[in-house]
């Protein structure tokens, strides 16, 4: 679980914190961007089952580091935090691929099942209400999730020296 002497889970864990919110932002988009839809097409999808596939590889790195360092407050409250992603992620993708293939199989011009426009208009309320509940839990608890990671890190270890200060000018 290391790489060149590094622990794997500070290096994977920058995919995650870039690749989830940007897999969150792009299923939001679909459902109220059209030309976005017809460009993004598989690829939300695709990017949500990196996300899947890459958090359970970033938490196991993660448990596998907390078992060889000093145990604190803020290590275990990060790790405990690391864990609420999962479900979200798994979400995510759930939801990714069923908005993918409304839009790709049902809700086309030329698809013979395409329903009507109150039906239509519905789905398109609840994958818009679904994708912005998606987006902001993801975001939300990626952000927890790092700010718990880098307090672990950084709280009470970093102390700059401070500037020199100049006496203030005698009247």
């Amino acid at each position: 679980m290391e790489v060149n002497g590094l622990p794997l889970h500070v290096l994977l864990v920058h995919f995650v914190v870039v690749l989830v919110p940007l897999t969150a932002i792009a299923a939001l988009m679909v459902p109220l961007w059209p030309a976005a839809r017809r460009r993004l097409g598989v690829v939300v999808p695709l990017l949500a089952l990196a996300d899947l596939i890459l958090v359970p590889i970033v938490t196991s790195a993660g448990e596998w580091l907390q078992a060889r360092v000093p145990s604190t407050p803020l290590i275990v409250q990060h790790a405990a935090l690391g864990h609420t992603l999962l479900p979200w992620v798994i979400a995510l993708f759930v939801f990714s691929v069923a908005q993918w293939a409304w839009f790709f199989f049902v809700d086309r011009p030329d698809s013979p099942r395409r329903p009507s426009p109150v039906v239509r208009r519905v789905v398109w309320i609840v994958l818009i209400v679904g994708a912005l509940v998606l987006a902001v839990g993801t975001i939300v608890e990626v952000v927890l999730i790092g700010e718990a990671g880098s307090r672990a890190i950084w709280e009470n270890s970093f102390s700059p020296t401070p500037l020199p200060t100049t006496p203030a000018p005698t009247p």
